[in-house]
């Protein structure tokens, strides 16, 4: 009962984050999820029902399904075209920034070199999901935004291989080298190869009963939801690494979707609804409790002398993997000096200073993107001038009068300005009105489709036109063909008596 009131109250926050994150738009969300979580400590009858933070329910159940979403809007041929670069941003540079790192905290802070590579190797992988945080309205430039996407993909199984190796070392006293370059190769190696296996059979199998007669919909959909979970904790039961698990199984369902879209539309295209609803929930939820964690943990903590110390651990280890990351970018990956300091701040990540720094930073260093506002009113003339179209259309035809009536207040509807009002008197209409004949509802849904068809290609003029919009404009024209699978399909006619 108490996992799943914490988990309501966690879900509840998201969705106030993401509500909110519409109002302020020009912070991001991930900003707001934290200021959420951290207000949710403070309220009693919340923060006492939130349970204790478990690290294993808390990758298996969040972070594994956002890397293997995250896994699945990437091409598996792009990540061959970067493997070369991708096993030097997840082994090398992160052992290099752990070694870095860890006789630099050796040294300032003074604790035991065991402890001070444990520290390191927390602080080495990269978090796929800040950069949206720290981007927020900036262009990230292709080649540096492809680096760390890959590398925040992949790297997290160094950075674990690696704890291990330092936690066994400040428990035995000694490092064993052997054991700890088994351990990788295995964890890593095996987490690939029983990832790609598992993922290609859970293909086939998908794919088998889409071209067969005993294909749902819903199961199907279940199915492809639960993948992330199951492959997750079965590739840490067979002890590989659940997080290569599942990034693989992401990049084997992308070329998935890309030969199969059309065998399904409908069940596809409410796939790519919901990993888009979870994916968004889960991103802020991973905040949420980021906030949550880091106001309990202060407010635990007593400021000593040691407090000060740990504060020095941390500029130290951030500070550390930055200048590693820059001058790696600059020596091996032949990045400009502006290049090596966004693959720098892109993601050395020890949570606050990971986020503000770059935030920061990064307004100097990227150019700005089209921003919401500018984009929200650009596109809200071009979705008035459309609806306008899409109403003269209807107007030319001839249509009786209560069907020309519901077209109309439909496509105005589109506009999103109708008001409340409005859609109370008509919906009182619908309740008092008899629903439309036969031969009337055929004429609604030709009039539709005449309206639709005039929509289209205005929208497909404007694309040429108003190419920095074009990716907004292509959104509502999304809209429109979704909105015509609503309002186009079989019609009955009318059989007199």
């Amino acid at each position: 009962m108490s996992l799943m009131v914490s988990t309501f109250i966690l879900i509840l926050a998201s969705v106030v984050s993401i509500f909110l994150a519409q109002v302020f738009s020009k912070i991001s969300v991930n900003y707001i999820s934290m200021i959420i979580g951290a207000l949710i400590f403070f309220i009693p009858i919340m923060g006492k029902n939130v349970m204790t933070f478990n690290s294993d329910i808390f990758i298996g159940l969040i972070v594994a399904p956002l890397l293997f979403f995250e896994g699945q809007v990437t091409r598996l041929n792009a990540v061959g075209k970067e493997l070369k670069h991708i096993i030097q941003t997840t082994v090398f540079l992160v052992v290099i920034c752990m070694i870095l790192a860890g006789f630099g905290v050796w040294e300032i802070a003074g604790v035991s070199l065991p402890l001070a590579f444990i520290l390191a190797a927390i602080s080495t992988p990269t978090d796929a999901t800040a950069m949206e945080s720290v981007t927020n309205g900036l262009k990230m430039p292709k080649n540096e935004g492809t680096f760390l996407k890959m590398e925040s993909l992949f790297n997290d199984a160094s950075g674990i291989i690696l704890l291990n190796m330092a936690i066994l070392w400040y428990i035995n006293g000694y490092i064993n080298y052997g054991e700890t370059l088994g351990d990788f190769f295995i964890s890593a190696g095996g987490g690939v190869l029983f990832s790609f296996s598992a993922a290609w059979i859970m293909v086939l199998f998908r794919q088998i009963l889409l071209r067969s007669s005993y294909n749902s919909l819903n199961a199907q959909s279940l199915i492809y939801i639960l993948t992330p979970f199951v492959l997750y904790y079965a590739a840490e039961e067979i002890h590989v690494s659940g997080i290569i698990a599942v990034v693989c199984a992401g990049l084997v369902h992308n070329a998935e979707a890309q030969r199969s879209r059309l065998i399904n539309a409908p069940q596809v295209h409410l796939g790519f609804d919901l990993v888009s609803m979870i994916t968004e929930i889960f991103n802020s939820t991973f905040f949420v409790i980021l906030g949550y964690m880091f106001t309990k943990i202060i407010s635990e903590e007593k400021f000593t002398n040691a407090s000060l110390t740990w504060i020095m651990i941390g500029l130290t280890l951030y500070l550390v993997n930055v200048l590693a990351r820059y001058l790696y970018g600059r020596l091996r990956l032949d990045f400009n000096n502006k290049s090596s300091w966004i693959f720098a701040l892109g993601e050395s990540v020890l949570i606050i200073l990971s986020l503000i720094v770059p935030t920061i930073a990064f307004r100097f260093l990227l150019k700005k993107d089209v921003t919401d506002d500018d984009a929200e009113k650009e596109v809200d003339k071009i979705r008035v001038e459309m609806v306008h179209r899409a109403i003269d259309s209807v107007n030319k035809m001839y249509l009786p009068d209560n069907v020309k009536k519901s077209v109309i207040f439909d496509l105005m509807a589109q506009k999103q300005r109708t008001r409340t009002r409005a859609f109370v008197k008509a919906w009182v209409d619908v309740v008092r009105h008899p629903e439309f004949t036969g031969a009337e509802k055929e004429l609604e849904m030709r009039a539709f489709m005449n309206a639709f068809v005039q929509e289209r290609e205005y929208l497909d003029m404007i694309s040429q036109s108003e190419i920095k919009y074009q990716n907004y404009v292509f959104e509502l024209y999304n809209e429109i063909l979704l909105a015509e699978t609503l309002v186009i399909g079989p019609t009955v006619s009318e059989d007199e008596e």
